[in-house]
């Protein structure tokens, strides 16, 4: 079996989180026995890239190292040292002595080149090779950037790789808006922040001087929306990233929070506070019309569209207790979908459209998990004195969101997850954060 069909079986498993075997080309079990938790990630090598010019050369370790902790984060591959490396930086433009990378259990290897063009832009040129068969993975793919880019061509080249060699779509390119804390817990700052995936390249969209909460990307990556209590209540935002300009959006009376774009970004929904209930509305955001969407005496909020626009989910304690339930993105019956102990908030689609991520807190315990869109095959992901706020990667396989630890010197904390519960990981951030969204992958 040859390595990039390992991975698509591997990969299918996970998602199925279905317990199995899986044998590598050496004949070993990888031991993805996903029921019991263990899997062996697969062995990559990965090697400084090969520099065709002295002003490249800082460029071609830091490449190397930043897909090497893309793919190792996934948790489904594992970095041989550069100690065991024969060959310590391979020639890009010949072909790999296979041996020398199967004596040391590489399965993959990945070798690359940077270089700097007359313009002083950057060139990364990355191939993947199946070192058992002796084979290149595809043909080679070049990136070219501004210098101050790189990251961004060793995130490209990391979701070539993965895609290759998972058959998943990528989800390295890609940034999240969340909340950067800082201060004590009764006098926290809270400040909207954008950043990489990874957690570099951190900048700040709003100065802390007023509380904010759940930023959201739009469609396209270009806006967020975010609840801002600038006003004493709370209103919510649409702020471009382009331009920077902001504007208030249901300033009606009452108070608004909770949005999130449609999946064609032409409307909003959020909740909106009338008299003593608080109901969920769309907004049309080139006429400004608002339709009210439900009518009921309860507490109707965390609305998420499903990704083809045609029903929302949604968090209401109509029913005595909080719980999730899904209606047509019109309005309408609304169907209830969790019946678990406990009780369910903040849940959001799955980009793939086949599950719902939630918040739920039993027995004094809060827990990330997944269902699918009509409540069956409920699974816990994690479990701590406060997990809440999950988002989806671009891809739908891993799930991003904010740890809380008790006492008054607890802080928040972004963490990830993959959909099957494995791997779970905290996220770098400056200091603290929560409200945690994930964007799609970037257009350019």
């Amino acid at each position: 079996m040859s390595i990039r069909n390992l991975f698509g079986a591997l990969c299918a498993l996970l998602v199925l989180a279905l317990p199995g075997g899986l044998f590598a080309q050496t004949g070993e079990p990888l031991r993805a026995t996903i029921g019991r938790g263990v899997f062996e990630p697969i062995p990559m090598a990965i090697p400084q890239f090969t520099a065709r010019d002295a002003a490249a050369e800082q460029f071609s370790g830091q490449v190397a190292e930043v897909i090497t902790a893309n793919l190792t984060g996934t948790g489904l591959f594992r970095a041989i040292s550069p100690d065991a490396f024969i060959t310590p930086r391979p020639n890009f433009d010949v072909t790999p002595t296979f041996t020398d990378w199967t004596v040391i259990n590489a399965q993959g290897l990945v070798t690359g080149a940077t270089s700097i063009g007359a313009d002083g832009r950057l060139t990364v040129a990355v191939q993947l090779w199946d070192t058992f068969n002796n084979t290149q993975i595809g043909d080679g793919v070049t990136f070219t950037t501004d210098q101050a880019n790189w990251r961004r061509a060793a995130h490209k080249a990391s979701d070539v790789i993965y895609t290759r060699l998972t058959g998943e779509s990528a989800y390295f390119d890609s940034e999240i808006v969340f909340v950067a804390e800082t201060g004590p817990k009764n006098a926290r700052v809270k400040r909207i922040a954008i950043m990489d995936q990874d957690g570099a390249n951190v900048r700040y969209l709003t100065d802390g001087s007023d509380l904010v909460l759940a930023p959201r990307f739009a469609p396209n990556g270009t806006a967020i929306l975010y609840t801002s209590y600038r006003t004493g209540f709370p209103q919510v935002y649409l702020q471009d990233l382009v331009t920077g300009a902001r504007q208030t959006l249901g300033n009606t009376e009452g108070m608004s929070f909770a949005p999130r774009f449609s999946p064609d970004g032409r409307r909003v929904v959020l909740s909106q506070t009338s008299g003593a209930n608080t109901d969920i509305f769309t907004i049309d955001l080139a006429t400004g019309a608002r339709t009210r969407l439900t009518r009921s005496p309860a507490i109707d909020t965390a609305p998420s569209f499903s990704p083809d626009g045609s029903q929302i989910v949604f968090e209401s304690d109509r029913g005595g207790s909080q719980q999730l339930y899904v209606m047509p993105a019109n309005g309408g019956t609304a169907r209830r979908i969790s019946f678990g102990n406990g009780t369910y908030g903040t849940p959001v689609w799955s980009p793939r459209g086949d599950r719902i991520a939630f918040t739920a807190s039993i027995s004094g315990r809060f827990h990330v998990g997944v269902m699918n869109t009509d409540g069956s095959r409920e699974q816990l992901l994690t479990a701590s004195f406060l997990d809440e706020g999950p988002t989806w990667s671009p891809n739908g396989r891993v799930l991003m969101f904010f740890r809380e630890t008790p006492g008054p010197l607890g802080a928040a904390a972004l963490v990830s997850v993959d959909v099957t519960g494995q791997n779970l990981r905290y996220v770098p951030t400056p200091a603290g954060g929560s409200d945690p969204n994930w964007s799609p992958l970037r257009a350019n």
